[in-house]
């Protein structure tokens, strides 16, 4: 019989890359997917795992304790891999209220609803329950910013900047003193920036790609000159499973790609393969429509992520580097898309 996890927010970017592979990977488990379907989520992007009998999805809110409750009860949940949050920084900026309540109030509610569910009281967990573990996804952006030397790692203090960022940093928070209080079975892990295929519009990589094909100007903040660490999405969902399986209860595993880029050279080399692999009617290259817009405000300067703790006790390594990952990305959206 499987074993019922709960995922939430499945049918976004990482998570419609994660079901998959997690599905594909472990014949042992049901996913049950709770996503609100927000403009966010593509279900569309579920089509490899729709029909299969360990796969169910069921549209609703994170912040729904009633529904929640349900979903333990109906499949016997004994596991949580929680991805659902809003993520777009933009958003946070100009409408931070959402941002609040998803990502803080919703890990709340997940996390009650299991600890409940699974323990009898605090650091006694009842006794079909052994071993079952609440695994919460976050973000490097609660580190705040770096100059131009150093990496973020387990130990760094949070500093975030952005709506966003403080939203996931009172989400982590609250995942490790469920640990702390209750002696409940969490880890959490913090990434650099994905990429790859089913990635939404909205996000960087994605634009750069419409905007040039369209034949319209390609906006980059400021003077181009912020840097990311890039990590291909299958690399992360690895992690994850990685950390879900194999990690130590109450620690935070930090997943990067080694890959330092600033946003006017993914544009260059997104142009570059995009004049290759699809030329401009005109001849010209696509790196002509680049434009310079104003800075996002309290735009964070650099990301990079030290990810040796996980590389070393579990044994994870990337394997995409940005080279190799962004070809595959570029070929997953023309063959999609265009």
């Amino acid at each position: 019989m499987s074993e019922s996890i709960l995922v939430t927010g499945g049918a976004g970017f990482i998570g419609s890359n994660f079901i998959p592979y997690f599905i594909e990977k472990h014949s042992e488990y049901h996913i049950i997917n709770l996503d609100k379907l927000t403009y966010a989520g593509n279900l569309s992007n579920l089509s490899e795992v729709e029909d299969s009998d360990r796969y169910t999805f069921v549209q609703g809110d994170i912040c729904n304790r009633e529904l929640v409750e349900y979903l333990f009860r109906q499949y016997d949940i004994r596991g949580v891999i929680h991805f659902a949050a809003e993520s777009h920084v933009d958003n946070s900026i100009n409408g931070p209220e959402i941002f609040v309540k998803t990502n803080i109030n919703g890990t709340f509610t997940l996390l009650d609803v299991a600890r409940k569910y699974w323990m009898e009281s605090p650091f006694n967990y009842k006794k079909e329950y052994q071993g079952c573990r609440f695994h919460h996804i976050s973000t490097d952006e609660v580190y705040g910013t770096l100059g131009e030397t150093g990496f973020f790692t387990e130990t760094t203090p949070y500093a975030p900047n952005s709506p966003y960022s403080a939203a996931k940093a009172s989400s982590d928070l609250i995942v490790r003193a469920y640990h702390h209080t209750y002696g409940m079975n969490v880890t959490t892990s913090n990434c650099s920036n994905n990429y790859g295929p089913k990635q939404h519009s909205e996000k960087l990589i994605p634009t750069i790609i419409r905007k040039a094909l369209a034949g319209e100007n390609i906006p980059i903040y400021g003077d181009g000159k912020n840097i990311r660490d890039w990590l291909y999405v299958i690399d992360h969902c690895a992690g994850i499973d990685l950390i879900y399986h194999r990690g130590k209860a109450g620690e935070t595993y930090n997943i990067g790609g080694r890959n330092e880029r600033t946003n006017l050279q993914i544009v260059d080399v997104i142009c570059a393969i995009l004049d290759d692999q699809r030329p401009r009617p005109d001849g010209k290259s696509y790196k002509e429509q680049v434009t310079f817009v104003k800075d996002r405000a309290g735009h964070d300067r650099r990301y990079a992520i030290d990810a040796a703790k996980i590389e070393n006790e579990l044994g994870w390594r990337a394997d995409e580097n940005f080279e190799s990952g962004i070809l595959k990305t570029i070929e997953w959206y023309l063959s999609k898309h265009f």
